[in-house]
């Protein structure tokens, strides 16, 4: 089941809850009832190193393509 945070109204501390996502958000802490409000969180992934990227992944636009669009473009017009 996942986890969401919620913060205190009254105090501003935040707290983390687990609840299945079927549920209705909280609006009361289900253990001491002080009034709480569901907020949004980062989720906590991170993608570093190389091949992530769009770039990392093909050829530059002037390498490859280019090349085979000329040559099917030219075979086309010789027949």
């Amino acid at each position: 089941m996942p986890t969401y945070l919620y913060k205190n109204i009254e105090t501003g501390e935040i707290y983390e809850l687990v609840q299945s996502m079927r549920d209705d958000a909280y609006t009361t802490h289900p253990e001491t009832g002080v009034p709480v409000k569901r907020i949004l969180a980062r989720p906590g992934i991170a993608f570093k190193g190389s091949g992530f990227y769009v770039t990392d992944s093909r050829a530059a636009s002037g390498e490859r393509g280019g090349a085979e669009k000329k040559s099917s473009e030219s075979k086309g017009g010789s027949e």
